[in-house]
């Protein structure tokens, strides 16, 4: 049973995501309003969580569009980005330099030396960082890349300090509802698939996390044309990926069947694009237990008489 989904079968094809995220890295910047503006909201809750930490991870950084955004919220910590696409590390450096990218450097940078520290090409499932090093991570729509999230909040869990917190973002099954519909249903995934709330909840708290909380909005954006959301969707990296997508679309009878169930979803000239956004935070709490499973007992000092 897959832990991402409650559904059997459902896997990504990782090798081609991590290809298709790097091939982004020269696109995906004026294409992801999706990402911008939930970056923003997430910003706004840090507004009322009192955290002063001394290192934050921006994990699943992409082209490092929210490390300005972290170093201005948290300017007396050490902001670190991780991502497992190494152009898309390649250009959050050059962002974080303030160096604009010139034609064809983003293709010769897969040959060059690596980002400096601290930016560190990594896989969510298993972070080069110390057990405890880091005091918050924040992950604006990483998790959609991975089939089960399980073992990346553990990870996560794992290299957060006690008292750290996990902010992050996802998104919900209900995003891309009306491309779902509107592609024929035939076997394989031809939209990606994402994971429920709350699965997302139990897989936070089986990681060891306290006190969850998350919450859930509708965002719609709109196009002009079917072609506009199809282009923003392979700009960042975010085409489907599942290994059960069907190759191809019927040739063109299946193609001129789906833009007009799409097309039949315009108003006021416009055709939506519906996103189930998930946010929330969670806490590393002091353990219970010792990692062989012993119960942990803590001592207070007896208060002096007076």
């Amino acid at each position: 049973m897959n832990e991402r989904t409650g559904d059997e079968g459902f896997a990504l094809d990782h090798g081609l995501l991590r290809r298709r995220f790097g091939r982004a890295a020269a696109s995906s910047d004026g294409a992801d309003v999706l990402a911008r503006e939930i970056a923003r909201r997430m910003d706004e809750r840090l507004e009322y969580i009192r955290i002063e930490p001394k290192r934050v991870l921006d994990l699943g950084c992409g082209t490092g569009p929210d490390l300005a955004q972290l170093a201005r919220r948290f300017p007396r910590a050490a902001i670190l980005a991780a991502d497992f696409a190494a152009p898309m590390l390649a250009r959050a450096g050059l962002r974080q330099r303030g160096e604009a990218p010139q034609p064809g450097l983003l293709r010769r940078l897969l040959g060059s030396r690596p980002a400096p520290l601290p930016h560190a090409v990594a896989d969510a499932r298993s972070l080069p960082f110390a057990r405890g090093s880091l005091g918050m991570v924040w992950s604006n729509l990483m998790l959609p890349a991975l089939d089960d999230p399980l073992p990346a909040l553990q990870e996560i869990h794992r290299t957060l300090e006690v008292g750290g917190l996990l902010m992050f973002s996802t998104l919900g099954p209900d995003s891309l509802r009306e491309l779902r519909a509107a592609l024929p249903h035939t076997a394989g995934e031809r939209v990606h698939r994402f994971i429920d709330m709350h699965d997302l909840g139990d897989a936070l708290v089986k990681a060891g996390f306290a006190d969850p909380v998350m919450d859930m909005e509708m965002l719609t954006l709109t196009y002009t044309e079917l072609d506009g959301l199809l282009s923003d969707l392979r700009a960042t990296g975010a085409a489907n990926a599942a290994l059960t997508r069907p190759r191809g679309l019927s040739g063109r009878t299946g193609w001129a069947q789906a833009r007009a169930a799409y097309e039949a979803l315009r108003q006021d000239g416009r055709l939506p694009a519906t996103f189930e956004v998930i946010q929330g935070h969670a806490w590393k709490a002091a353990p219970k237990t010792t990692e062989d499973g012993r119960s942990i007992v803590r001592f207070q000092p007896r208060p002096t008489a007076r």
